[in-house]
């Protein structure tokens, strides 16, 4: 069954973590809905949140990836009810 999915990220210093975060979602395309950027360069940060839909393995797998990237903190949202 899949769920419905937000998954937030803070990226601290993306000239570091970019490149690597974008390649993971890169891999999970199929289950990305929408995507939306916001780059901070003042603070030197960057927040991304993914709307994606995926077996709870697949988005924690995908979670689990981004938030072992140096400089990278993930939250996740899913939603108690399972889609046919």
């Amino acid at each position: 069954m899949q769920r419905v999915a937000v998954i937030s990220a803070i990226i601290e210093d993306p000239r570091c973590s970019q490149e690597a975060f974008n390649h993971i979602i890169s891999e999970f395309q199929d289950m990305i809905r929408g995507r939306l950027g916001i780059p901070m360069p003042e603070q030197e940060l960057g927040v991304v949140a993914l709307v994606v839909v995926g077996s709870t393995d697949q988005i924690n797998q995908l979670t689990g990836r981004l938030g072992r990237l140096e400089h990278v903190t993930v939250k996740t949202a899913m939603t108690k009810k399972e889609l046919d």
